[in-house]
């Protein structure tokens, strides 16, 4: 086909000057480019110097008639398409080019003029739709290919990362020894990946995922929400920010407001790859929804679905809660850390926007609730342990992953551990025992 910003380029081919000259005068004032061949040998001669676009053909020549020559137009230039003139006695002839030559349309002399005129300007479109339909084709293989090549590269890039992971987390489960054959257990050190990849942002990120955990754990039973959707309320607490694993490290601890458009189109994604990380496990299936929707706003104004009032899964609701409350301390979500009061404020101020009113409602309760019951702690080295005491905070490794969990019960054996990593690493360790314990 010749060049779309062109003309269309047509060539009649007939014996008679006479109907090639009817046919010039006919087609010339349309603004087409035209050539003429008094005969079929003529014709394929014009063809293989120019591009050609509609190619009109009389039936009856001598030495190749229509049918011949449309026949060798379509074996050498398919993209060509091809129209024959004929008269009623060459039915016969007709049919022979249809099969052969597989013309677009035969036109029946003599013909009329607005009928040839439509005929050759429909083959013209179609032809010109044809050609796009073939250009989107070809440019959609070639995206499918640079997808293939990019999800290669990716998954070389998965590879690596996942290599990395895997040797942070055989270091932990060193360090864990026993307690990592518990299934939460497990869980903490799978919520604790982000933050020991987080490098500088670690320390500031250790324990999110467990106090948001707990918190969100406590607000639901104050809810009165049932027992099996409080523990997926709680693993989904944990693992809300799994889908954090495969961004830049300088995005971990940066304030959302402070992103720019596109530090923000990576991050809001992290919800539903966080999903698709979870959903393949069974017992993670309903913590992964509450993970897709943490980031949903009361008001429709969140992401990634835009849910909006009790669309929003009850367990995202009070999730949504729990998190914000922790990352505006940790200064992850506003550009500098709150006051844990400065925190309860804003929650309140968003309350019927951002957060489910009734939520923030219980959730100030059960602020106001825990201070008033704090339980009193002593601090001790490890040397100065028991058997049977449990931690009132939660002790975290010095690197800033977890070691053992807040409400965790003290054995010989897991004393015996913290004393010789005491001494192994020649850094002191304090933890935090209830009182009562003690």
């Amino acid at each position: 086909m010749s060049d779309p910003s062109q003309a269309p380029t047509l060539l009649f081919v007939d014996d008679e000057p006479g109907i090639l000259s009817a046919l010039r005068r006919l087609f010339r004032p349309h603004g087409y480019r035209i050539f003429i061949a008094e005969g079929g040998a003529a014709g394929l001669a014009v063809l293989e110097q120019e591009n050609v676009d509609l190619v009109i053909s009389d039936m009856r020549m001598p030495e190749m008639d229509g049918a011949a020559f449309l026949k060798q137009v379509r074996e050498r230039w398919p993209g060509i398409m091809r129209i024959l003139l004929t008269g009623y006695a060459d039915i016969t002839s007709t049919v022979s080019a249809i099969n052969e030559g597989q013309i677009y349309r035969y036109v029946a002399k003599p013909w009329d003029d607005n009928e040839i005129l439509g005929v050759v300007r429909e083959a013209i479109e179609r032809q010109r739709l044809e050609a796009e339909n073939q250009r989107l084709n070809t440019l959609i293989q070639a995206q499918n290919e640079a997808l293939k090549q990019l999800n290669a590269s990716l998954e070389h890039k998965v590879a690596e990362r996942t290599a990395e992971l895997r040797q942070a987390l055989s270091f932990v489960e060193q360090a864990h020894g026993e307690l990592k054959k518990s299934f939460l257990t497990s869980v903490h050190v799978f919520a604790g990946l982000i933050e020991l990849r987080s490098g500088p942002a670690g320390k500031q990120l250790s324990g999110h995922g467990r106090r948001v955990a707990e918190q969100a754990r406590a607000l639901a039973l104050r809810m009165g929400v049932a027992d099996n959707e409080v523990q997926n309320i709680m693993l989904a607490g944990l693992l809300h920010d799994i889908g954090k694993l495969g961004l830049p490290d300088d995005l971990l601890s940066k304030p959302f407001n402070t992103l720019t458009v596109e530090q923000r189109a990576a991050v809001v994604k992290h919800p539903i790859i966080g999903q698709n990380i979870l959903i393949g496990i069974a017992k993670f299936k309903e913590a992964a929804l509450i993970v897709r929707h943490h980031h949903e706003c009361f008001d429709g104004s969140g992401y990634p679905d835009h849910l909006a009032g009790i669309a929003i899964p009850q367990g995202s609701r009070i999730l949504s809660v729990a998190n914000d409350y922790d990352a505006l301390q940790i200064g992850t979500l506003a550009q500098r850390p709150l006051k844990a009061s400065e925190a309860a404020t804003f929650l309140v101020e968003n309350r019927g926007k951002r957060y489910d009113p009734t939520v923030v409602d219980h959730f100030i309760r059960q602020l106001a609730d825990s201070q008033k019951s704090a339980i009193s702690e002593m601090p001790l080295r490890s040397i100065h342990l028991k058997p049977g005491m449990v931690l009132s905070r939660e002790l975290t490794h010095k690197d800033g992953y977890l070691l053992l969990a807040k409400g965790s019960v003290l054995s010989g054996e897991i004393i015996g551990q913290l004393v010789k990593m005491e001494e192994a690493e020649q850094h002191p360790v304090t933890l935090y025992i209830r009182q009562e314990a003690a």
